[in-house]
């Protein structure tokens, strides 16, 4: 019979444990997919190079993309990804991250990777399908060390790391290079899945980041002014809370904190969710915040006021009180001075850049939407939102 005493676990520790191991996992997998992601991105691009190399060279159309589609097909019958819709994104991919892209980068690291490959060979190694290869003399084979610069080159651009769903749909809706970019920053930088990365196309998120109406570069540093101001846009939708513009304060409120998670991912990376109608005592008299957050890149509290109406100059006067408030009682040394973000219905511009002229505290003013617009072509066809609830008014519904 063992006389091994049983183990007894901590439960608090045990859990810390658990929590700390699969986060790892969660981490390993991550990169591992991210790893493999690049792998395929690469391996894509080196096909559309190739076939926009010899469309050039030699003349031929679409007609060769459809056997070679065929061919590889029967080449390969269980390899996804080789259809002739596939090999033109392909194609339209080289075309619009071109050889110059990365080509650059690459060259600068040939020098220093052969010197590594001298002094130790394992440095070099990389998986086949980023390697280019060649024979040598003793019938082995040799990494052409070009072709790893290019791919260690390539994985560090965002547009090396966005999934091949997400570029064809880039290639699809977006024909300005600064704007992919953008765009591909943010699928990384926030993890968007295709769904996501379709809406903020639809909101054309890259003409509303950074427009919305602030004094930022009066009160704040200019380079944290702007970091700032990149930070937020103009407007912001709400069209997830499926309410309509008749909707109250704080029905909206309600609504936007049952669903923090979808108003966090509207708002864009790094905000930290702090509370709503988050009590300061000022004075013997309470106050209460409609929304509060921290930002965590931008290293400072973010005091969000939540207005149904247009602007009115007198807002700025609260949030301004607000904001002095939050950095007596809750700003610590190394955090950087709280802003104000005050939504509103509507803000006309002048009477917006009148009021903030005088401000001496970061605030910026911006417009949320609670129903999207119909796009142009279905106008009269579909009934608005407010269309639609006046008829169900006169029907007694």
């Amino acid at each position: 019979m063992s006389n091994a005493k049983p183990v007894i676990f901590d439960d608090k520790s045990y859990v810390q444990l658990l929590e700390s191991v699969k986060t790892r996992i969660h981490s390993a997998q991550h990169q591992v997919a991210m790893y493999v992601n690049s792998e395929l991105l690469f391996t894509y691009w080196n096909i559309g190079h190739a076939l926009n190399q010899e469309r050039e060279q030699q003349g031929w159309g679409a007609k060769v993309v459809d056997k070679l589609a065929r061919d590889l097909k029967h080449s390969f019958p269980t390899m996804k990804g080789l259809s002739k819709r596939n090999l033109q994104y392909m194609m339209k991919f080289a075309e619009e991250w071109p050889l110059d892209a990365i080509a650059q980068p690459a060259a600068a690291q040939i020098e220093l990777k052969e010197k590594k490959a001298l002094e130790n060979p394992e440095d070099t190694k990389v998986p086949q399908a980023v390697a280019q290869i060649q024979p040598n003399d003793n019938q082995g084979v040799t990494i052409v060390p070009q072709a790893v610069a290019q791919f260690k080159a390539f994985e560090k651009e965002s547009y090396g790391r966005v999934p091949w769903s997400h570029h064809r749909l880039l290639l699809d809706k977006v024909d300005n290079k600064e704007e992919r970019t953008f765009y591909c920053d943010q699928i990384v930088t926030n993890n968007w899945s295709r769904s996501v990365l379709l809406n903020k196309l639809g909101q054309d998120l890259y003409q509303s980041q950074g427009q919305l109406s602030n004094n930022f570069e009066l009160v704040l540093p200019t380079d944290q002014a702007a970091l700032v101001t990149a930070t937020f846009k103009d407007p912001y939708f709400f069209d997830f809370l499926q309410l309509g513009d008749e909707a109250s304060e704080r029905e909206i409120e309600d609504s936007l904190t049952t669903q923090i998670g979808k108003f966090l991912l509207e708002m864009g990376a790094g905000f930290a969710y702090m509370g709503r109608q988050y009590k300061l005592e000022v004075g013997g008299k309470e106050f209460f915040l409609d929304l509060l957050f921290f930002h965590t890149q931008l290293n400072c509290y973010v005091n969000i006021e939540l207005k149904i109406d247009e602007f009115k100059p007198e807002y700025a006067g609260k949030s301004q009180f607000y904001l002095t408030a939050i950095d007596e009682q809750l700003k610590s040394e190394h955090h950087n001075p709280s802003l104000g973000i005050i939504l509103c219905k509507e803000a006309n511009k002048i009477v917006v850049e009148y009021t903030l002229r005088q401000t001496t505290v970061p605030l910026g003013v911006a417009e949320y939407k609670l129903v999207q617009e119909l796009p142009e072509q279905l106008k009269g066809l579909i009934p608005s939102a407010k269309e639609f609830n006046d008829s169900l008014k006169k029907k007694g519904l």
